[in-house]
C-alpha cells in the first residue's frame, strides 16, 4: 500500500493554489442558503467548480451545525476512467489536496474489503475526479476526519446499500454521494429531466438510471439505505451549467440534497 494519492485535477477542476482554493470554496459556502438541517447523508455534484461549485456549496453548508461531531466521511462516486466490477477501494493510506492530507479509515477499509462486491483497485482512483472534487469542501467544513473512499463501477443498488450498512455508524459518520445529473441535453430538456430525477430522489424512488445521473448506482444504493433508516430527503439546490457558467445548448445538471434522520424543514 502506498502512502498517499496526490491530487489529479487540481488546477483544472479547481484551483491548485491553496489560498485561491480556500477563497473560492469559502465563497461558495458563504453564498449558500441557511437552514437548520442535520444531515446524515449528502448528494453533491462533481464538475469543475466554475460550473457546479455553487451547488456543492449548498450541500456542504448544510453541515455547519453538526460539523463538530463528524469524524468520518464515507464517500462514493462513479468511475469515469477505469472499468470496475463492484466498488473499488484505493491502495493508499491518505488522499492529498492543496489544502492538506486526509487520512483514510484503514480499519473500515479492511472491514468492507471482506464483502464480495468490494475490491482494491488503485488505478480506479488515480485519475478519478468524482471523489477528489468533494475533498476541499469537506476540508473547509470539517475539522478532523478520516475518509472511506469508494469508486463505484458495475454494481447493483443492493450491493451499494450493503456496503453503506456496514459503515453506517452514528453521528460521527457522514455519507456523501458524488453525482451530476443529466448530461448534454438542451437547457429546457435538462430542466425537465433533472426535475423528475430530483422528485424521484425526494420520494426515495429507485433505480436512478445512468441517463438521469452519472452516479445513479450509488444514489440508488443510498435510497435503499435511506428507506431502511427512515431518512428524509431535502432538495437544497437544482441547477445546471446553463445557470452557472455555460451555454444553454448542451448542459449538465447538478443537485444538492441532504438526508436527515428526523423530519425537518429547510428554512
Amino acid at each position: 500500500m502506498t502512502v498517499c494519492r496526490p491530487p489529479a485535477v487540481a488546477g483544472t477542476f479547481y484551483p491548485a493554489d491553496a489560498g485561491q482554493l480556500t477563497h473560492e470554496v469559502q465563497g461558495f459556502l458563504g453564498a449558500a442558503q441557511s437552514h437548520s438541517l442535520k444531515p446524515k447523508a449528502l448528494i453533491a455534484p462533481h464538475a469543475g467548480y466554475i460550473y457546479s461549485g455553487a451547488v456543492a456549496g449548498n450541500a456542504y453548508a448544510s453541515l455547519k451545525k453538526i460539523a463538530h461531531r463528524i469524524h468520518r466521511v464515507v464517500l462514493l462516486g462513479p468511475t469515469h476512467r477505469v472499468a470496475v466490477q463492484g466498488l473499488a477501494l484505493p491502495d493508499t493510506e491518505a488522499f492529498d489536496t492543496p489544502l492538506g492530507r486526509i487520512p483514510l479509515d484503514l480499519a473500515a477499509m479492511r472491514d468492507v474489503a471482506q464483502l464480495p462486491q468490494v475490491v482494491v483497485n488503485g488505478a480506479a482512483h488515480v485519475q478519478e475526479h468524482s471523489l477528489e472534487v468533494q475533498l476541499p469542501f469537506l476540508q473547509s467544513v470539517l475539522d478532523d476526519f478520516t475518509l472511506l473512499p469508494l469508486a463505484v463501477g458495475r454494481a447493483t443498488a443492493e450491493e451499494v446499500a450493503e456496503v453503506l450498512e456496514a459503515v453506517w455508524g452514528g453521528d460521527e459518520t457522514l455519507i456523501v454521494i458524488s453525482s451530476d445529473l443529466s448530461h448534454y441535453l438542451p437547457y429546457a430538456a435538462a430542466q425537465f429531466v433533472d426535475g423528475k430525477t430530483a422528485d424521484d430522489i425526494i420520494n426515495l424512488r429507485q433505480p436512478i438510471e445512468h441517463e438521469q445521473a452519472c452516479g445513479g448506482t450509488p444514489i440508488s444504493g443510498l435510497l435503499l439505505a435511506a428507506r431502511n433508516h427512515h431518512l428524509t430527503p431535502h432538495l437544497l439546490d437544482l441547477r445546471n451549467s446553463g445557470d452557472t457558467a455555460g451555454s444553454h445548448d448542451q448542459v449538465v445538471g447538478y443537485a444538492a440534497l441532504a438526508f436527515t434522520e428526523e423530519i425537518e424543514h429547510a428554512d
